[in-house]
């Protein structure tokens, strides 16, 4: 039986096109607001067709010294192309990217997860301070 954490791939998203590129301004404290924007491909341009593609992308907050992320949002990345005329016949792509807004006063981590239809699940992170 596979183990899902075997399964999530990683590397430099400078040098590999699936890993999310995790961004965040603002920091930690009472009332403040961080944004976090995930994208896949900002180095290196993932193909964005009906036949390969980026399905979604999650995102999560670890807070220092916590045992558990809790999920901050998630994207599903639907249109690739396709038309009832087949196939990348459209105009209509969706860009693999989202942004959320997050309130905490803990630093810690944004881990994020990226699906491609055909290369699987990858993650990234970045720490919050």
């Amino acid at each position: 039986m596979a183990d899902l954490k075997e399964l999530i791939q990683g590397a430099d998203w400078k040098t590999e096109k699936h890993v999310p590129v995790i961004e965040v301004s603002g920091k930690p404290g009472k009332d403040q607001v961080l944004s976090v924007t995930v994208s896949v491909g900002k180095e290196i341009t993932h193909p964005n067709t009906t036949a390969h593609h980026i399905a979604g992308i999650a995102v999560y907050f670890l807070p220092q010294g916590g045992k558990f992320p809790y999920e901050i949002g998630r994207a599903d990345f639907i249109a690739h192309g396709a038309s009832t005329e087949g196939a990348d016949t459209s105009t209509v792509y969706t860009a693999p990217e989202i942004t959320l807004k997050l309130k905490t006063e803990k630093p810690g981590m944004i881990l994020a997860s990226s699906y491609c239809n055909i290369h699987g699940l990858w993650q990234g992170s970045a720490e919050v301070k």
